[in-house]
């Protein structure tokens, strides 16, 4: 199967988002990659300050640190590939004080001295590594900077043992995925394609574009697209995850674009955000923006953390505006960014470690 933003399957499928933009509307991220300092090649016989071959310089020496930075710098870049820590989702996440840190140390020699070595498991930055967190090394700097945690509790010293079926392991506040069976997808759904599976009527259903993987692994989605509805649908064989983020009492919010006649009035945009009633009950928005206007149509952007069967529709019904053109471009923290619609592509550790935290998880 080929997978990302820019490639892999297309059916039957467009190749745009929402006119031919980003459905985001938003710029593509970036990795954030940091540019290392120029590193010199040095002449096989550089003179030092006393003027003897082969002694190194101070240039040289400064040459050779900056090489050292720069690996090392290079180094930690390559945790999560692309998705480092904080770049492909934003976090609010606050490390941890250098007196927290210290509590933590005292806290886990106390323990220790309690309940002795723990012999069982594996040691908490090999089980980081082999999630995917980063390389062995980098993934020890982290437990030193206080940036993980074992079960709700602060590491800060190397040494400690996992077992990763049953403990849970916490990177800059976010969950990192330790049971290797589970996949996440992201599917841009075209219109005309029905959520679900298999269908009486012969329509094209999601199974069409997940033929291998729905056989392998028994994929379900999660939430629903109506028929004519485009854009962002979540796939897992996660059936925890799965029902959390469906669950109303976790309120995960949903983005969308609409395209309605205009013009938008600002008391009708108002009457969206105050609330409107409808036939099962009151609904507003979170959030609502005018994205873009001509002459004869609005696009909008709403968010809103209702689960209730087309109800982005029948709120722009019942104030007067039918939806032209609907578009999902966002659950929670993931986006749809500029991936083609018909394609598929894996949700990267960070991405999912976002979802989970979101859903107490």
């Amino acid at each position: 199967m080929s997978r990302g933003s820019s490639s892999g399957r297309t059916p039957r499928g467009n190749n745009s988002n929402f006119g031919g933009k980003s459905a985001s509307g938003r710029g593509k991220q970036t990795g954030g990659k940091a540019q290392g300092g120029k590193s010199y090649g040095e002449k096989p016989y550089d003179k030092s300050a006393s003027g003897k071959p082969g002694a190194k310089s101070n240039s040289a020496k400064s040459n050779s640190a900056k090489r050292n930075t720069s690996a090392t710098r290079k180094n930690s870049e390559r945790a999560f590939g692309k998705e480092r820590f904080g770049n492909s989702v934003p976090t609010n996440y606050a490390r941890p004080t250098q007196r927290a840190r210290a509590q933590a140390r005292a806290e886990n020699q106390a323990a220790r001295e309690v309940n002795g070595e723990m012999q069982d498991g594996i040691r908490l930055q090999k089980a980081m590594a082999n999630a995917g967190v980063a390389s062995r090394r980098v993934c020890e700097e982290m437990i030193l900077e206080g940036r993980v945690e074992v079960n709700g509790s602060l590491v800060v010293e190397l040494g400690t043992r996992v077992d990763p079926a049953k403990d849970s392991i916490h990177v800059d506040g976010m969950r990192i995925q330790m049971n290797q069976a589970n996949r996440y997808y992201v599917f841009n759904k075209p219109k005309h394609v029905m959520s679900t599976m298999d269908d009486p009527e012969g329509r094209r259903t999601i199974a069409d574009y997940f033929k291998n993987e729905h056989h392998s692994q028994r994929l379900f989605h999660v939430g629903r697209l109506d028929y004519k509805t485009e854009g962002l649908l979540i796939l897992t064989n996660d059936g925890e995850l799965a029902n959390r983020l469906q669950h109303p009492k976790y309120e995960v919010p949903k983005t969308y674009l609409v395209q309605i006649p205009g013009p938008l009035p600002r008391a009708v945009s108002n009457q969206l955000r105050e609330g409107i009633k409808l036939e099962d009950g009151w609904i507003k928005v979170d959030d609502l923006k005018i994205i873009a206007t001509t002459p004869k149509n609005v696009m909008v952007e709403v968010t809103l953390h209702s689960g209730r069967n087309r109800i982005v529709r029948r709120m722009f019904d019942a104030v007067g505006h039918p939806v032209q053109r609907l578009v999902r471009v966002a659950v929670g923290p993931i986006q749809l960014g500029d991936q083609k619609q018909g394609t598929i592509r894996s949700l990267g550790n960070q991405e999912v470690g976002h979802l989970m935290a979101m859903v107490g998880m």
